[in-house]
């Protein structure tokens, strides 16, 4: 009906004009390339991405939201890097109930994305305006765009925000003098959209179509993981510290080290300061197994 199953043509985006820097796409994409060499290459990541696609399409798409369980939350909380901390309070505070009813009202109507700025914003008012709850808009753009990768186009405050003026999108914009560049650009549908189209173009021009969407998130974030190995973290310089591994950060911002390969347990702490076990760790196996039969 409407997510990852059913691939729906992205919609064109509105007219807005991105000055992106084809010197700096290019260049983003060979790091990307070098980087993910030593750690299987970058179609594992993608295929990590279409497997993340898959579990939150499983979970919530097709109104399946309305039934979504607490432990199946907690499950894809720990793939969004920003939230798999924090959401434990929330939940103790506000109640799982509440919390599903917000992601219902996020997700109803999905299917017409000139109601994506109206739906995001209503579910960032329904949590506290606090430092402790920014993480809600980029758990609003996660659930959208890994429900339907092809349809919403990754929102999230570090591929761009405007109030601060920091992300992606000032990574690859074309200027000569970065430290006195101002984007007049809104973090709205239509700027997200407008990035995924370019780059999409991009990809194209280089004869790379398969899974485009989720290629064009991990782009994404190697480039913004870039920024935070030469300057440090903004709004996220609590989650990172400096590693040796090239990919390391892009990993961190796409939420593909949730799980610990050793010990199956998960990055999300719980209210009482624990580590949880992902349910049915074979979940993502099965789906790996059923996108390479299709």
């Amino acid at each position: 009906m409407f997510g990852l199953r059913a691939r729906p043509q992205p919609p064109p985006a509105q007219a807005v004009v991105l000055d992106l820097s084809g010197a700096r796409l290019r260049a983003a994409l060979a790091d990307l390339e070098e980087s993910a060499a030593p750690t299987g290459g970058v179609e594992r990541y993608v295929t990590a991405l279409v497997l993340k696609a898959a579990l939150f399409d499983e979970l919530l798409a097709g109104g399946r939201v309305r039934d979504l369980a607490e432990q199946d939350f907690l499950d894809l909380c720990a793939f969004v890097s920003p939230v798999r901390r924090r959401i434990a309070a929330s939940i103790a505070r506000e109640g799982f109930a509440n919390i599903r009813r917000h992601l219902v009202r996020l997700l109803d109507g999905a299917e017409d994305v000139a109601t994506a700025d109206a739906r995001m914003e209503a579910f960032v008012a329904a949590f506290p305006a606090d430092r402790e709850h920014r993480w809600v808009r980029d758990l609003g753009a996660e659930i959208l765009h890994y429900t339907a990768p092809d349809h919403y186009p990754l929102m999230t405050r570090w591929v761009w925000d405007a109030r601060v003026g920091t992300g992606v999108l000032r990574e690859l914009w074309y200027a000569e003098d970065m430290d006195t560049l101002r984007i007049a650009a809104a973090d709205d549908f239509a700027t997200f959209a407008t990035l995924r189209d370019e780059l999409a173009g991009f990809l194209a021009g280089l004869d790379i179509t398969r899974d485009v969407s989720l290629r064009i998130t991990l782009l994404l974030a190697h480039v913004y993981a870039g920024y935070i190995n030469d300057r440090g973290g903004h709004y996220l310089k609590n989650e990172f510290s400096r590693p040796a591994d090239p990919m390391a950060h892009t990993r961190r911002l796409l939420g593909l080290d949730a799980i610990d390969t050793r010990t199956g347990r998960a990055r999300l702490k719980l209210i009482d300061g624990e580590a949880r076990e992902v349910a049915e760790p074979l979940r993502l196996g099965a789906q790996e197994s059923r996108h390479a039969d299709s």
